[in-house]
């Protein structure tokens, strides 16, 4: 990987806002708006943090995922929910033009320009999860997602885990948990993009747990990761000369 290294974080699922064209589409919805179908919640606190450790391009959404899955590829089932899949094919196309490819196009630019002119991109894409599922509670404070065939991003979640382990050894930190680092999702889209060797990406899935109890545990959880990932991330890329970030300037993308 080049040492000038370009940094992008991003949020898909920041908030549960439905734009006021849309509400009526959800009516019944409440509910599910404001559960872990909705957002993901602690996820957006969390990437606005990050990205400012890393001086990082900062995009985030603050739409529903119920309104539309940022996260997802067109054609995916689960693209729409089932408050807006059954709208009119108009409303839908509407929806994607307004609010789906702006966001996905301008984090993809942002990549396509740093490795146009030389560096190499880390993106870094913050989500939450629920304690449980159907019943199954996950085992897991925090989940490491990558590719596990493109070597970079696998170096970069073992070292992210043995730094977890050394400073924090209370957390449980799984890697592809609790979903796999290969599925469709925008990390995966973009990794077909981009050559192996240009674009490395680990999502971060925190267990909304911490969130929900909020106060101290969930500040000691951000500081962990934060320490982690200066650890693990920032001086072991190889060829990154000491400094670099101090010169970095951020930036705030924010989509809503």
């Amino acid at each position: 990987m080049s040492a000038k290294i370009h940094f992008v974080v991003t949020c898909e699922h920041g908030g549960n806002r439905i734009p006021r064209r849309y509400q009526q589409l959800f009516g019944g919805y409440q509910r599910l708006l404001h559960s872990h179908r909705g957002y993901d919640a602690g996820a957006l606190q969390l990437a606005r943090q990050v990205a400012d450790m890393l001086h990082a391009d900062f995009f985030s959404a603050t739409v529903s995922r119920l309104l539309i899955d940022l996260n997802r590829s067109i054609g995916h089932p689960k693209l729409y929910s089932e408050a807006t899949r059954p709208a009119p094919a108009t409303v839908r196309s509407e929806i994607l033009k307004c609010y789906y490819l702006p966001y996905r196009n301008r984090v993809e630019t942002n990549i396509s320009q740093a490795i146009r002119g030389g560096q190499s991109v880390i993106h870094i894409s913050s989500h939450s999860f629920t304690p449980e599922l159907n019943g199954e509670v996950r085992n897991a404070d925090i989940g490491l997602l990558y590719d596990p065939s493109r070597a970079l991003e696998r170096d970069i979640c073992n070292r992210l885990r043995a730094s977890f382990r050394a400073n924090s050894p209370a957390l449980i930190v799984r890697r592809n948990y609790p979903y796999f680092g290969k599925a469709n999702g925008f990390p995966a889209y973009l990794r077909r993009r981009f050559p192996v060797d240009a674009y490395v990406a680990i999502e971060l899935e925190i267990n909304q747990k911490h969130v929900l109890k909020g106060g101290r545990q969930w500040r000691l959880l951000r500081s962990a990761i934060l320490k982690s990932l200066a650890e693990a991330v920032v001086p072991n890329i190889s060829g990154l000369p000491d400094g670099v970030l101090q010169g970095a300037t951020p930036s705030n993308n924010s989509a809503s």
